[in-house]
């Protein structure tokens, strides 16, 4: 490890505690609380890092295949064998976020390392008797780093590139690229052109090719436009007094008239689940599952139903649940753009270092 760690070391290992003068994992929490000192409020300062997603592809499917049990200790296994590659390249995990890691390194050479391990470690195994695939986003940039956490744009850059990315690829910013040494650079290719967060300038997203198979590749072409649609930012809805945002940690909303939906509008022309609004890479889909269907207008004053169907949604408008907006305006559903990333992070809904020490 560095001498100058970026994050904590695992709370469970024994070095790591007595060199910090906390006491063994074994001492009773009597004792521990005794001999603790008053605990500090952590300061966060800013660093020039690598920030790495690693996010499992179609996890839903999984779920629906395996059985939720089966499925979330088949995502652990794999996580702990990555768990396993971290240290290798100086790397920490910060956070869980649902079916994502979020790791961080000294370097951008470290980064794309672990990545191309991690890749390839998940590549050669089977998880509860399943394949899974990684897909992996890194941008290399300033960020406030606190003992857990990590925050800024380029946290939020790599979560776009995580959603960017195809099922066992890696991609990597501009910003990362440069960073490389010449014997890695050799490792990537340019393929899209993207508007990034933070940045008024166009730049180019680079594909890491870490399979050894030969063959595989598609030939890209700049003849044309090739830029990745944008990070517009999460979903607002709004009903009377309740706001809620779909975004990256919470990338599937529920609306309906049952109990159980994140949103209830409790009509009798309302179905028990009415319609999910789910984010998918970077864009927003209303996917109607009633009875009635759902009527959607858009800013510019357009109107259409929509019957077990699903559209994409941008803008602002208006979502009627059962019948169109004008028979019901007082269950008007707004939605807007919150013009901040869709892939900003709040501790509420991370697990922290969530792991065991990982088995070797």
């Amino acid at each position: 490890m560095s001498e100058n760690p970026l994050f904590l070391h695992d709370p469970n290992d024994e070095a790591t505690l007595k060199a910090a003068g906390m006491p063994d994992p074994g001492v009773t929490a009597v004792t521990v609380a005794q001999s603790q000192p008053e605990p500090q409020i952590a300061r966060a300062e800013r660093r020039v890092l690598a920030v790495l997603f690693a996010d499992v592809s179609n996890s839903t499917a999984l779920y629906s295949k395996l059985g939720d049990t089966q499925a979330k200790a088949a995502i652990d296994e794999c996580f702990e064998r990555i768990l396993l590659l971290l240290a290798r390249f100086e790397g920490r995990l910060v956070k869980t976020i649902g079916d994502e890691l979020l790791c961080v390194f000294p370097t951008a050479d470290q980064a794309v390392l672990a990545a191309s391990e991690m890749q390839v470690a998940i590549d050669e195994r089977r998880f509860g008797g399943q394949a899974i695939q990684l897909h992996i986003g890194l941008h290399y940039g300033a960020a406030l780093v606190s003992a857990n956490d990590v925050y800024g744009d380029t946290v939020n850059v790599a979560g776009y590139l995580t959603a960017v990315a195809g099922a066992g690829q890696i991609v990597a910013s501009e910003a990362a690229a440069v960073q490389l040494s010449a014997a890695l650079k050799s490792c990537v290719r340019p393929v899209y052109r993207a508007l990034l967060k933070g940045s008024g300038r166009e730049t180019i997203v680079y594909q890491v090719v870490w399979s050894r198979a030969e063959g595989e590749l598609t030939d890209v072409s700049f003849d044309f436009s090739r830029q990745l649609p944008p990070d517009m930012g999460a979903l607002v809805l709004e009903l009377d007094q309740t706001s809620l945002e779909v975004r990256a940690e919470r990338p599937s909303v529920s609306i309906g008239r049952s109990s159980k939906c994140d949103l209830v509008v409790d009509v009798p022309k309302v179905s028990r689940l009415h319609l999910t609004i789910q984010l998918r890479r970077t864009h927003f889909y209303l996917v109607d599952q009633s009875i009635n269907g759902t009527w959607v207008t858009t800013d510019g004053g357009n109107e259409c139903h929509l019957l077990r169907a699903e559209m994409m949604l941008s803008g602002a408008g208006v979502i009627s649940l059962g019948c169109p907006q004008h028979a019901a305006p007082e269950w008007r559903i707004l939605f807007r753009y919150d013009r901040r990333s869709v892939f900003r992070l709040s501790d509420a809904t991370a697990a922290v270092l969530p792991f065991p020490v990982p088995r070797r």
